[in-house]
């Protein structure tokens, strides 16, 4: 992020803040480090307070079609009243967690397009309060989520897209008020099998994992959906062959078929 120039409460003259992230590679559950940069502009200025917070784009359904929707899904006081003198620079540390159901940015190395989480900042000051850009994080998979994904990539899977939905998956210890969707297509083994949706929701001990499988239709049925869940442990999850066990349970799935 740049520095960017703020509002003053006179018109003119305002101060400008700049937020510098420290790593914007990170993992759910761990920590962003970074620090607010402001310095004050050609007239005093008074901050009454300062957060940083993460934030999310996500699609939202309405009775005219998806839009998408700003949410912050946490929030730090990281300073409180401060006067700003002309000219005069401060520099404010934070460290700010990580949720752990912060959505992935990253799959395989590569960034998931449309996925936009970051951080931002807000200023509270004198009778106005002004929010900075987003500074994009890189949310990497914990070693569990990674599991399952190299599993499903060692199967032939292969990426098609990710969305972030506002709503809630039910039975799931779901506590944002939206959930991740990574899209799979199928290989052409499971001939059954169209595409697989994958939800991982986790908190500090396990996470759960919500497979979605999109059944092509048969000679005289349309195609369907199947659904499957499952708890994986974040510290004993090495000790399972995904990739077993997920082709296994495909294998059932995408070979059934309602003929009558």
């Amino acid at each position: 992020m740049v520095w960017k120039k703020l509002f003053a409460s006179v018109g003119v003259g305002g101060a400008s803040v700049d937020t510098v992230l420290h790593e914007p590679n990170v993992v759910p559950g761990g920590v962003v480090h970074g620090e607010v940069r402001i310095a004050g502009g050609a007239v005093e200025q008074t901050v009454q307070s300062l957060s940083v917070g993460f934030l999310a784009r996500v699609e939202v359904e309405r009775d005219d079609g998806e839009v998408k929707k700003d949410i912050e899904f946490a929030r730090q006081r990281i300073g409180g009243e401060l006067r700003l003198s002309e000219g005069a620079v401060h520099t404010v540390p934070f460290a700010l967690e990580v949720p752990w159901e912060t959505p992935l940015t990253v799959l395989t190395g590569h960034r998931l397009p449309g996925m936009e989480i970051g951080v931002t900042t807000e200023l509270a000051l004198a009778k106005a309060v002004d929010s900075g850009d987003l500074d994009p994080v890189h949310v990497h998979p914990l070693p569990a989520q990674q599991a399952l994904l190299d599993a499903f990539l060692g199967l032939g899977f292969r990426f098609k897209s990710a969305d972030l939905e506002q709503g809630v998956v039910r039975n799931t210890r779901q506590r944002l008020p939206f959930y991740q969707e990574v899209e799979f297509h199928a290989p052409p083994q499971y001939r059954g099998l169209r595409e697989v949706e994958v939800t991982f929701v986790a908190d500090d001990r396990e996470m759960d994992v919500v497979l979605e499988m999109d059944k092509k239709p048969g000679l005289f049925s349309e195609g369907s959906d199947s659904y499957h869940a499952f708890r994986v442990g974040l510290a004993n999850f090495a000790s399972t062959d995904w990739a077993g066990y997920l082709n296994r349970w495909i294998s059932e799935v995408s070979g059934r078929r309602n003929w009558l």
